[in-house]
């Protein structure tokens, strides 16, 4: 939905991407979170959290040691300690929004995937789930980020209603709540799905299937520009900056007329016995 033509860079031609500081942060920070529930409640505390940071980006360094990177140039360690304590910072404030004493989560970063109806998988990792005595289930999800001001709170809400499809095409429950924790901010933002909500979010990811598919089989992948393309590793292959793409790495074929061009979210032709998955965020 950002872009299609990052899209394919991503997960067709699959180009490197350099690791940034803000993502590696984001993912230790989440193994933090994780592992904190490993301790009794009564431990679980801001000082044990960060204690368990120098460790779990040495688990990090070692899973992934192009992360070495990241501070190559940082002979004295002036930059990676500064960006331990900002990790510090997020897991602490953190201790502000949620009491871990009182927590017990049914599930922490737990892989789900489901088959719809038309024959597309879906899958994921959600961050937490807590189930009440009553059974009434939570999805939680962890950003490091910034809230995202009101009128671009839905596209953050996507996410989470598409893990609660996930749960409700698995365990036929339709999740009670849905909340994202914003540490860069110390905002929480909660939201109630009903039926209706996921049975819109599977039309849309059907659309967006649809649009996947024609593009993968026209090789029309077209960019999308916006703020974020400063942010974009592929400039030096990207139209927008005077770049030129890859060769298409598969074979093409001419859009049969009507088709209507890549990208639009027109009625949607469901297939079935070709491999298809869309995954969460």
């Amino acid at each position: 939905m950002q872009c299609p033509l990052l899209y394919r860079f991503r997960v067709i031609d699959r180009l490197p991407e350099k690791p940034s500081e803000a993502a590696t942060r984001g993912t230790l920070v989440h193994a933090v979170l994780e592992r904190l529930f490993d301790n009794p409640a009564v431990e679980r505390t801001a000082g044990r959290a960060t204690a368990l940071i120098p460790g779990q980006w040495d688990r990090l360094l070692e899973s992934k040691p192009e992360l070495s990177e990241l501070f190559a140039d940082d002979a004295e360690g002036e930059r990676l300690s500064r960006w331990l304590t900002e990790a510090e910072q997020l897991v602490e404030r953190w201790f502000s929004l949620e009491d871990p004493t009182r927590l017990e989560p049914a599930e922490r970063e737990l892989f789900v995937e489901t088959e719809l109806e038309s024959g597309l998988r879906l899958r994921g990792v959600i961050d937490r789930i807590d189930v009440a005595p009553t059974g009434e289930v939570r999805i939680v999800d962890y950003k490091t980020g910034k809230a995202p001001r009101p009128e671009y709170a839905e596209g953050a809400l996507f996410q989470m209603k598409f893990y609660a499809l996930v749960i409700w095409r698995l365990k036929g429950v339709v999740p009670r709540r849905l909340q994202l924790v914003y540490l860069g901010s110390g905002d929480v933002m909660t939201y109630d799905p009903v039926v209706a909500d996921l049975e819109r979010v599977e039309r849309k990811l059907l659309a967006l299937w649809e649009a996947i598919r024609l593009a993968t089989e026209t090789g029309e992948w077209r960019p999308r520009p916006t703020k974020l393309c400063g942010w974009c590793d592929h400039q030096a292959v990207c139209p927008e900056f005077g770049g030129t793409p890859p060769v298409y790495p598969l074979s093409v074929r001419q859009a049969e007329s009507g088709q209507g061009v890549q990208g639009t979210m027109g009625p949607v032709r469901a297939e079935t016995g070709r491999p298809a998955a869309v995954e969460g965020p």
